[in-house]
């Protein structure tokens, strides 16, 4: 009598990511980016938050430089990082054979982005951790707000990677392709400038970017100086981000290789 083994999304997903891992590991330049960028940029803005005016804006240097942190984990070690991970995978006809067994194509995606995802979470606790017992920023004041500023960035950011990904024919190329998001988040999205000291139109404009919406929940949430209101726009736009970019995946993503 023959028995067939019984497989579950959960047991795809995390064989998938198993295997995934491994070859994140072998891909030095990708790893080098995702682990060692997010430390070392955060850390050389701390002096020139110490000359930024923050008079009347509710943030010290701590609550400048974490959020930062964080949003600079998110850009490199998931978006940056998955995006090359996506298109070399297609490349290299991995996603092809992936699609010929019983795992979806929804499956696959994820698969390949819990790695990213992984070192996103452990980077985002350890520059917490480590940022605010070296600039003294106390416990965050909505720690809730925190958590979901992380987790809807590594969604939204996983998501717009494999947009990125399907406009992309190399693995060199998908670098390339990942700097314009890279750069404007980091000028306008309160990376380096916080909105709070910004012209209100021009404020306002930054508001509608992808990583704004994150940096705003988790900066409110530290700081304590982000109301019910703007929690709530904050929400709506990176959901209506990740929304759109699932919309962008489905109708774009390539699984052929670019020839």
């Amino acid at each position: 009598m023959s028995t067939t083994a019984v497989t579950t999304p959960a047991r795809r997903l995390s064989a998938l990511a198993r295997a995934e891992a491994t070859l994140l590991v072998r891909s030095k330049g990708t790893l080098f980016a995702a682990l060692f960028v997010p430390f070392v940029i955060p850390l050389s803005m701390k002096q020139a938050t110490k000359d930024m005016d923050l008079k009347g804006t509710g943030l010290d240097v701590g609550t400048v430089v974490l959020p930062a942190a964080l949003g600079f984990s998110l850009l490199f070690a998931v978006y940056s990082a998955l995006t090359a991970v996506y298109v070399a995978r297609r490349e290299e006809l991995v996603l092809k054979r992936l699609r010929t067994g019983e795992l979806r194509d929804t499956e696959i995606l994820a698969g390949a982005a819990l790695p990213s995802a992984a070192i996103g979470i452990v980077q985002s606790v350890i520059l917490s951790v480590g940022i605010a017992l070296l600039l003294d920023t106390g416990a965050p004041s909505a720690p809730h707000l925190v958590v979901l500023g992380v987790a809807l960035g590594i969604v939204m950011f996983a998501a717009l990677a494999a947009v990125t990904g399907s406009f992309s024919r190399s693995t060199e190329s998908a670098q390339v392709m990942s700097l314009p998001l890279v750069f404007v988040s980091m000028i306008g999205s309160g990376l380096f400038v916080p909105l709070e000291v910004l012209p209100d139109k021009v404020a306002s404009v930054c508001q509608v970017l992808p990583l704004t919406p994150v940096i705003e929940l988790i900066r409110g949430g530290w700081a304590g100086t982000l109301s019910s209101g703007d929690t709530l726009r904050a929400i709506v736009t990176a959901v209506a981000w990740t929304l759109l970019a699932v919309f962008a995946v489905r109708r774009w993503f390539r699984w052929e290789p670019r020839h």
